[in-house]
């Protein structure tokens, strides 16, 4: 008989980042009891890594904007396979969810007249940022935090969930351990809220912190929920890439939005030399317009470093590719030559990015406001995840819910920058919402017993195998290796074939490892366990992008350069067969309404 701690709430939120937090507040604020559980440290979630700031079209920089140019440049940035009924929400919602964190206490930088300051991102045709220097995630978490604690919240620290437990077809709980003496609790919920983020720990290089293993992503599939769009991974075009033991920490897209250029080995602005045509009317043809542009000029078109991160990476391949990369495989980010155009540069640069001049300074010994940084593309987001209702947030598992990263729909095939923080409030809250009406309006859940045994003997199988063999780290490296080298930025179908074949071995290996000590502060076998959710994420992502046969947004695949019109029609979903082998299925997009429509073709 597994021994455990039972813990019962109404609505059990699993991730503690901007948009866990904001479903726990708004479940509560409901008056339901509120179980969030947190993988690290409660703060410590990777939120506060989003820097640049939180899309909404307030107008208060350019007073052209609104949710309609708000709603047309992201899907137009998802190359129209988004969700439009969640693109939609987002951008209405956006500016509200904003003036509500500045009313919990957010300190956003603000204009000469003391509106809420905004500034220039990739993919956003007008000014559409708050933020808070380039520390905005930081403050999200932090207001959130200070406000979520009156809530009266039930927080679970250094806990992680290995199994969603079900009750029929509903949803009724998880099975966890707590990271520190390893003991087992099973929550009993009416309603789940998985806002875990990302899957970035699948891939070598990534911008994402060692809590991003798919863990929602995969709970959710294991469970009977369907994911979406896994094939789309964005790659951030700028993170640091020297020295060694910070590669992947991101360099935020702030930089290029306060006029920062990027430049090869030979001082040349290279991405003047291909712009999209569906950019092509609203990007600057040269320097001079772009600078302009960066600095409030609303007469002026956006610089060509300011497209779809997409785009961008692949153009810095490209360079590396060709010959012209920098001297550790990336290119140049240089901001420290607006000195030929501000006086005041050097301080001007400290005000608006000060994290990136401590970053570079301790981190590189470089001075960013004198010499350019060596970057190149990260692991960084995954526009994919579980397929959810638009306006709910439910997934296809009566009362599971998912939002932020974790949930598909929003971003179609590419996110415009800053989106992503808008997204957690803005779907945090909406799934708060409609989880706990849900717990509100459904009857008890029961916890069979066998479930319980059954999560408890996978967790502790490790302990149980022969020690002499290769460990999980030995697994993880290889996995990450492979993705990052076979299912990267550009994918073809002979590499994706050769690393399905190697996530079939991974598999294997991961069922053999064992694990040395005992359950109390052991990361060895914390890692096994996280095998699982990399392994299902990763396979989720290779046959997706196998199937996709064309290049859309973060997908690009050399055999395949060109979109598919057809393909735009379809999501690729993912559901875990009867017999449970992983299945994939074309699901038609539905028709977007007539009202929506006009807004896209006007705003071409």
């Amino acid at each position: 008989m597994t021994e455990y701690q039972t813990i019962e709430h109404d609505v059990l939120v699993i991730g503690a980042g901007g948009a866990g937090l904001r479903a726990a507040i708004e479940a509560a604020a409901h008056g339901v009891s509120v179980g969030l559980v947190c993988k690290s440290l409660l703060g410590k979630a990777h939120t506060v890594m989003a820097e640049g700031g939180m899309a909404a079209a307030m107008g208060n920089v350019d007073d052209r904007d609104n949710w309609r140019v708000h709603f047309a440049d992201t899907m137009r940035g998802g190359q129209y396979v988004n969700n439009w009924r969640m693109a939609e929400l987002h951008a209405k919602e956006a500016p509200e969810r904003v003036k509500e964190l500045e009313g919990w206490g957010a300190l956003f930088d603000r204009t000469k007249d003391g509106r809420i300051l905004q500034r220039n991102f990739g993919g956003h045709r007008y000014p559409r940022l708050a933020h808070v220097g380039d520390r905005t995630g930081l403050e999200l978490i932090r207001t959130l935090q200070d406000h979520g604690i009156h809530r009266g919240l039930d927080v679970h620290m250094e806990c992680t969930i290995t199994t969603l437990l079900k009750d029929g077809d509903r949803v009724a709980g998880a099975f966890a351990y707590d990271r520190e003496r390893g003991r087992f609790r099973v929550f009993k919920a009416k309603a789940v809220v998985l806002a875990t983020g990302g899957i970035g720990r699948a891939f070598k290089i990534t911008s994402n912190s060692w809590e991003y293993t798919g863990d929602g992503q995969s709970l959710a599939y294991h469970a009977g929920a369907a994911l979406q769009d896994m094939e789309f991974v964005q790659f951030h075009p700028t993170a640091m890439i020297w020295p060694p033991s910070v590669r992947g920490i991101l360099v935020t897209e702030g930089v290029r939005g306060e006029g920062g250029v990027l430049k090869n080995r030979d001082g040349k602005r290279f991405m003047f030399e291909n712009i999209p045509d569906n950019y092509k009317t609203q990007t600057a043809d040269n320097p001079e317009e772009g600078w302009r542009y960066t600095q409030g000029d609303k007469a002026s078109r956006r610089p060509p470093e300011l497209l779809t991160r997409d785009h961008v990476a692949r153009m810095i391949v490209r360079e590396v590719k060709e010959g012209r990369g920098s001297p550790h495989g990336g290119v140049f980010l240089d901001i420290a030559w607006i000195k030929e155009k501000l006086p005041n540069a050097e301080e001007h640069i400290k005000r608006k990015l000060p994290s990136m001049y401590h970053q570079f300074m301790q981190l590189a010994g470089i001075d960013i406001t004198k010499e350019a940084m060596e970057i190149g593309p990260t692991t960084h987001y995954v526009m994919g995840g579980v397929r959810v209702d638009g306006d709910s947030q439910m997934s296809t598992v009566p009362g599971l819910f998912a939002c932020g990263e974790c949930a598909a729909g929003l971003h179609g095939a590419n996110r415009l920058g800053g989106n992503s923080l808008s997204d957690l409030i803005v779907f945090g809250k909406r799934a708060g919402e409609y989880a706990a009406n849900f717990a509100k309006s459904s009857g008890a859940v029961g916890v069979d017993a066998t479930q319980v045994d059954t999560a408890a003997r996978e967790a502790l199988a490790p302990f149980d195998r022969d020690t002499t063999g290769e460990g999980p780290y030995q697994v993880q490296e290889a996995l990450q290796e492979t993705m990052q080298d076979l299912v990267g930025i550009v994918r073809a179908q002979e590499e994706m074939e050769r690393a399905l074949a190697c996530i079939d071995v991974f598999k294997r290996r991961a069922s053999q490892v064992g694990v040395r000590g005992n359950r109390e502060y052991n990361p060895g076998w914390h890692t096994a366990l996280d095998l699982k959710n990399l392994l299902t994420v990763s396979e989720a992502i290779a046959r997706s992008a196998l199937e996709r046969k064309e290049s859309r947004g973060g997908h690009f695949r050399d055999d395949y350069p060109d979109k598919d019109p057809a393909a735009g029609t379809y999501n690729l979903v993912v559901r875990k067969g009867a017999d449970g082998a992983m299945q994939l299925s074309h699901e038609p997009i539905v028709p977007m309404p007539e009202h929506l429509t006009a807004i896209i073709e006007e705003m071409k």
